[in-house]
C-alpha cells in the first residue's frame, strides 16, 4: 500500500503544479491581451502544456476567476485577504497606526498585482452573463469584507466619519483596483505616493485616528 500512496501523492503534486502553471499563464495572457483576445491555445503555449490540458482546467471564464484569485490573494479560493495569514497578521496588530499602515500596504500591493487583470474581468462581465454573475458575487464578498474592516478600524480606536455601511462603501471605493490604474498607470505615481494618498484618503473620508494622533 505504501508505493500506491506515494504514487498518488506524487500525481497530486504534479497536477497541482500543472494547475498553477496554467492559471498563471492565463493571468499573464489576460493581463496583456484582455479577455476577448485571450485564447486557450495561447494559454497552453505560454504554460508549456497541451491545449487539451488547458481545456481540462475549465473554460476561459473559469481561468479568469482563478487567475484573479491567485493574483489578488496568492492562491485560489474565495477566502479574503483578511482571512489569509498576512491579513490576520495585520488585523492582530494592536497599535492603531501600525494597523492602518498594514491595511493600506496589503491592499495597495494586491491592487498593483491585479489592476490590469481586473480590467479584463470587468470587461468580460459586460458580454458574458456567467462572468457577470461571478463579478457580482465577488463584489458582494468584498462589501462584506470591508464592513468587517470598518469594524476592525473601530476596534482599533478609529472614529468612523459616517455610519458603518456608508463608511464601508467609501472604503470599498478607495481600495478598489481602479485607484491603482488611475494614479499609477494613468498619472505615473510611484507605489509610495499611491500608498500615501490611500492612507490619507482613508483617514480623511472613512475613519479618524484615535484621540491624540497627529493625523486627527
Amino acid at each position: 500500500m505504501v508505493p500506491r500512496a506515494y504514487t498518488s501523492d506524487l500525481r497530486a503534486e504534479q497536477a497541482a503544479r500543472t494547475r498553477e502553471r496554467v492559471v498563471r499563464a492565463a493571468a499573464e495572457e489576460l493581463t496583456e491581451r484582455g479577455y476577448e483576445r485571450t485564447t486557450l491555445a495561447r494559454v497552453a503555449e505560454r504554460a508549456g502544456v497541451s491545449l487539451e490540458t488547458v481545456k481540462a482546467h475549465g473554460p476561459k471564464r473559469a481561468l479568469l476567476l482563478a487567475a484573479f484569485e491567485v493574483m489578488f490573494a496568492g492562491s485560489e479560493g474565495q477566502e479574503s485577504l483578511a482571512a489569509r495569514p498576512e491579513g490576520r497578521a495585520v488585523a492582530g496588530t494592536t497599535d492603531p497606526e501600525a494597523f492602518l499602515d498594514g491595511l493600506v500596504a496589503l491592499v495597495a500591493a494586491a491592487n498593483e498585482r491585479v489592476a490590469a487583470l481586473w480590467s479584463a474581468f470587468t470587461s468580460a462581465a459586460r458580454s458574458d452573463e456567467a462572468v457577470a454573475a461571478e463579478l457580482a458575487a465577488l463584489l458582494d464578498r468584498r462589501r462584506a469584507d470591508l464592513r468587517a474592516s470598518v469594524d476592525v478600524l473601530a476596534d482599533h480606536g478609529f472614529r468612523l466619519r459616517a455610519p458603518r455601511d456608508e463608511a464601508a462603501e467609501t472604503l470599498s471605493y478607495l481600495l478598489a483596483p481602479e485607484g491603482w490604474t488611475h494614479f499609477a498607470d494613468g498619472a505615473g505615481w510611484s507605489r509610495e505616493r499611491y500608498r500615501a494618498w490611500l492612507r490619507d484618503a482613508v483617514v480623511r473620508l472613512v475613519a479618524a485616528p484615535p484621540p491624540g494622533d497627529a493625523d486627527a
